[in-house]
């Protein structure tokens, strides 16, 4: 049966939390902490000095050696210096363990290594990671003992944002001083902070350790370059939440016991549609304390698969024609004193406050569809984007049946005098219990879904961090928001003039609002009619960084400067044609060192063959014949193929850095590797099993 766990003892022993801190914590510090934890109040060396010892005492109880400031550059995981808590030795030899404030707050790692978009240059190495005191410290357990991680924003030496926490955190203020004044508005006194809180479903494969080091492109790139689909995929449906196997219970066990123990609410797991596809979904959390999570639950899922001899994968679309992996990013407001802001409550025609916030959220969108298109831009987004089982590269909003009456009402008559009643379940069997349902039905095509009391944002990467597309839903709600207030604040008579800007706002955006099904080939004319865009690539999408509306927007409520903005486009670009780059350099070595040389030992023991059988007498060989002829066509196929885009590589350097580079690999490459793979995967379905030199998709997801 294995080890029982006591989750309710077990979870965040490791997490230098509120309790902790109350209990290790002089009353006057602890209380001066907390104001800067809630309020944002600076904080004093003293006081620093006091929590950092403390800290230090509790890591070393935990087994912790050395302390870290665990950031996130902007390169897609997470970064980490380790230090250990021994000083200088003493004349008699002996050292001390110290910790002091300064090393706290402030770290000195080198920001001319770390993406920049041309913000450091190589010879001005000066960044400083500073404390998340809002993120609590947490002890980490693996092969190099134990290590006190301490989350901090990465900022340059000029205070440029060279991470993806440090605009998440102002982006966090922005929304928390616009909502407040909505919020002032309809009489709310007493809610002293709003903040975004999110839950990020993770979607992830598991495969066998030994046959994924027997597949060179999974190794360098993360995904299958090459492989034909087995005679059954995922078409029966019987794996998405279907018993889960021995083996991977095993590793989800471990995956929630080291979850719980840093304080990650793992919470729902189970199959997912594809063979081998797992999801995994946390409570939520404030919004930057859900990014730090999720970026430890990524962590864990990879090491303890390592541990029962499997290996988990991340990438977006390991597997052509399977479904691939995404992120769900939950987002809804809610107040310090337990308010959420996109709870609609039984009759949401009467809720004012939920229409106005509800219709400021479908103006921003609209307005910024590109943005928020672009915060999901990855690469390997783009093999599933559009997919049977990811949303579409347009941006839309599903709100369900009753809240689209509702603002139906609202565009046609100017008032809504009623909603739509969920009604009883009819099951048509006497023995299962009546009960309530909901509203409204779910769509698992729209990337952008009213759920309930939040919404979720579907089309995030499963290696994505949640930060950038958190960023953006936050600063464009903060700017409809402020349009809002300001208009509001300026009233002579409130209640018509909320009336009148739900109307307005509703009337104005309703072309985002899209109920039905996002994968229809009907869908992408409609959007196209409505003027919504259509974005397919990570390339396309970019350029949706440094438009003049996107720097206004950011610069306005100081999440991003324009500096900021150019140098995430610029890494954009260069993350994307490095990462084709590998592929297609990935795809000519295995083609050149593998796929080539095992056809050719193919057809030479073929014509072997048929010039044996030949030997006998008059024995029909035709079926031989024409496999070898098959062969020998697919391999010249193949070898041009490989030589076409070896010739593309080699263009590369030729395009200057940017979006030059990136457009060429696009508009090149891509294709060039479509054109290789064909072939070879119709000659993995010819070739001999013993003699391919590769695990097939079938051996990868039929036995994890």
């Amino acid at each position: 049966m294995g080890d029982f766990i006591n989750v309710t003892e077990t979870f965040g022993c490791d997490v230098f939390n509120d309790s902790v801190m109350q209990e290790r914590l002089p009353k006057k510090v602890y209380k001066e902490l907390k104001k800067t934890i809630e309020e944002g109040k600076g904080l004093s060396m003293e006081i620093a000095d006091v929590v950092a010892h403390e800290m230090k005492e509790w890591a070393i109880e935990k087994g912790a050696t050395h302390y870290s400031h665990w950031f996130q550059p902007l390169t897609g995981v997470t970064a980490e210096k380790h230090d250990a808590f021994i000083s200088e030795p003493k004349e008699n030899g002996k050292v001390l363990m110290s910790f002091s404030g300064k090393e706290l707050i402030k770290g000195e790692p080198d920001a001319s290594s770390f993406p920049s978009g041309g913000l450091r240059a190589t010879f001005e190495a000066r960044g400083y990671t500073t404390w998340d005191c809002t993120s609590p410290a947490f002890v980490r357990h693996d092969a190099a003992g134990g290590t006190l991680c301490i989350p901090t924003a990465f900022c340059s030496y000029t205070g440029e944002a060279l991470d993806q926490k440090t605009p998440l955190l102002r982006s966090m203020e922005a929304i928390n001083t616009q909502a407040l004044r909505l919020l002032r508005l309809f009489g709310n006194t007493t809610s002293k902070r709003v903040t975004p809180s999110v839950g990020a479903e993770q979607e992830y494969f598991l495969i066998d350790k030994e046959k994924y080091i027997e597949r060179k492109d999974l190794i360098y790139t993360g995904r299958t370059l090459f492989g034909a689909m087995p005679p059954k995929g995922q078409e029966m449906d019987d794996h998405y939440l279907g018993t889960i196997r021995q083996r991977v219970s095993a590793y989800m066990k471990e995956v929630n016991e080291e979850c719980w123990r840093l304080g990650v609410t793992a919470k729902t797991q189970h199959n997912e549609v594809a063979p081998s596809q797992h999801e995994l979904a946390p409570i939520y959390a404030p919004v930057n304390i859900a990014a730090d999570h999720n970026q430890l639950m990524m962590r864990i899922l990879k090491k303890v698969a390592s541990r029962h001899g499997m290996r988990c994968l991340l990438h977006e679309k390991p597997f052509a024609g399977l479904n691939g992996s995404g992120k769900h990013n939950n987002w809804s407001l809610t107040t310090d004193d337990g308010i959420n802001l996109l709870d609609p409550g039984k009759t949401p025609h009467e809720n004012v406050q939920f229409l106005l916030v509800l219709t400021c959220i479908l103006k921003a969108v609209d307005d910024h569809a590109d943005l928020l298109r672009e915060s999901a831009a990855d690469v390997g987004n783009d093999h599933r984007l559009g997919g049977n089982e990811a949303p579409p590269a347009v941006i839309s909003v599903f709100l369900g049946e009753q809240l689209e009456d509702v603002l139906e009402q609202l565009i046609s008559t100017g008032t809504a005098t009623h909603s739509k009643k969920g009604g009883k379940l009819e099951t048509g069997v006497k023995t299962l219990p009546d009960f309530m349902k909901d509203a409204t039905d779910r769509n698992r095509t729209s990337p952008f879904a009213f759920t309930g009391n939040k919404f979720e944002f579907r089309m995030v990467g499963s290696r994505d961090s949640i930060s950038s597309c958190n960023v953006v839903l936050n600063t464009i709600t903060a700017e409809a928001f402020k349009e809002a207030c300001d208009r509001l604040e300026a009233a002579t008579d409130f209640e018509l003039a909320v009336h009148d800007l739900i109307k307005e706002y509703a009337t104005d955006h309703q072309r985002i609002v899209f109920n039905g099904n996002g994968y229809a080939p009907e869908w992408e004319k409609e959007a196209i009619r409505r003027g919504l865009p259509n974005l397919p690539s990570m390339v396309d999408a970019i350029p949706a960084l440094t438009t003049d509306k996107a720097v206004k927007l950011f610069e306005e409520f100081g999440v991003f400067t324009r500096a900021e903005l150019e140098s995430r486009a610029e890494i954009q670009y260069e993350i994307y044609a490095k990462a084709i780059n590998i592929e297609a350099k990935t795809m000519i070595d295995i083609a050149t060192k593998q796929i080539i040389p095992a056809v050719i030992k193919y057809t030479t023991v073929l014509a072997e063959s048929i010039n044996s059988v030949k030997a006998v007498g008059p024995i029909d060989v035709s079926v031989q014949t024409d496999l070898l002829k098959k062969s020998c066509r697919l391999l010249k196929t193949t070898n041009s193929a490989m030589n076409k885009l070896g010739k593309l590589v080699e263009q590369i350097p030729d395009h200057p850095e940017g979006r030059d580079r990136a457009v060429f690999c696009r508009e090149k490459i891509v294709p060039a590797m479509e054109a290789l793979r064909t072939p070879v995967d119709e000659l993995e379905m010819i070739v001999d099993k013993e003699m391919w030199p590769m695990p097939s998709y079938g051996d990868l997801i039929f036995e994890p």
